[in-house]
């Protein structure tokens, strides 16, 4: 079973930026497609980004594309999210999830979809 951990997270000011990790052990990541996912207060978990196993395909939220970039090292076992131009409405716990499927073609957007999720890490924005 794979343990995922989040870090990266913090108070920033509007319009800055953070980089989120997220580091497995227990398992290599490199044959799963990762996702990020954030939760605000009394809101349901909601789909940030995706990669696919091998990095050459992402997606993206409509309400973070051009702001977020998704990306991995396999070698580190780590994938990361850089946010930049960062909004209040960012503001949340930001999860990692991995894909309950071993070399899935199609990245999915619901949480249901990924497993082995992290304890999270709180992203703060600040208007």
């Amino acid at each position: 079973q794979v343990q995922l951990v989040e870090s990266g997270g913090g108070l920033v000011q509007a319009g800055g930026s953070l980089r989120l990790s997220c580091t497995a052990s227990g398992r290599t990541l490199s044959n799963y497609a990762m996702g990020w996912f954030r939760q605000a207060p009394g809101k349901e978990r909601e789909f940030v980004a995706a990669i696919s196993w091998s990095g050459g395909n992402t997606k993206y939220a409509d309400s973070v594309k051009g702001r977020f970039t998704i990306s991995r090292d396999n070698a580190k076992n780590t994938v990361y999210l850089q946010m930049n131009s960062l909004k209040p409405e960012d503001t949340a716990v930001y999860y990692c999830g991995a894909d309950r499927l071993k070399l899935n073609l199609v990245l999915t957007t619901t949480p249901e979809a990924y497993t082995s999720w992290g304890q999270g890490t709180q992203v703060t924005v600040s208007s």
